[in-house]
């Protein structure tokens, strides 16, 4: 293993958007183990340290890898298109009318079931992004266009979280009210 590696050499993996989860979560899983410190407990504190590093660099790959969001921002670092979505918040006039609609929805909304109906548009919305990202980086290799749809994606995943908040709140008993158990 190399520290140098990119997370997809590292985890012997074609450089593309397109990949199987249950191969990243295996691969993770060899990796971790030939590098866990405790096999080199015999070899002492230095190796040890080193297994570590090494541990580190294997979880941090494989939280990229295995998050199509991150795995779709970090390929398109690797080829020169940083998406500095805290710099770069630019987006298309249509997506901005689309988040505004969301917004209002999810303010309006008032019943478990609206907010089922948001929560499906909003999943629907990220699945479609994920298709057209993984169009730009795995056949178009239009990695400009690809840090588009990861800034678009981000936008939509803040969004599905403030969801799961809202739902979370509205799931929850009104404060002051004791569940009869």
């Amino acid at each position: 293993m190399n520290l140098q590696s990119n997370d997809f050499e590292l985890f012997g993996l074609a450089p593309q958007f397109a990949q199987d989860r249950a191969a990243i979560d295996a691969r993770w899983k060899d990796l971790q183990r030939e590098a866990h410190p405790d096999k080199f407990a015999a070899q002492g504190a230095a190796a040890q340290r080193v297994a570590l590093q090494w541990s580190v660099r294997i979880n941090e790959a494989y939280r990229r890898l295995k998050d199509p969001l991150k795995r779709a921002a970090y390929l398109c670092e690797l080829h020169g298109a940083a998406v500095n979505a805290e710099n770069n918040t630019a987006m298309p006039p249509e997506f901005l009318m689309q988040q505004m609609d969301w917004r209002e929805a999810l303010d309006d909304a008032n019943s478990l079931s609206d907010m089922d109906d948001l929560s499906l548009q909003v999943k629907l919305a990220m699945r479609d992004e994920l298709l057209k990202c993984e169009q730009f980086l795995d056949q178009q290799h239009d990695y400009l266009q690809a840090v588009q749809q990861v800034r678009t994606l981000m936008f939509i995943e803040r969004f599905d979280h403030d969801v799961h908040a809202r739902l979370d709140q509205m799931s929850m008993p009104a404060q002051g009210q004791q569940r009869l158990i």
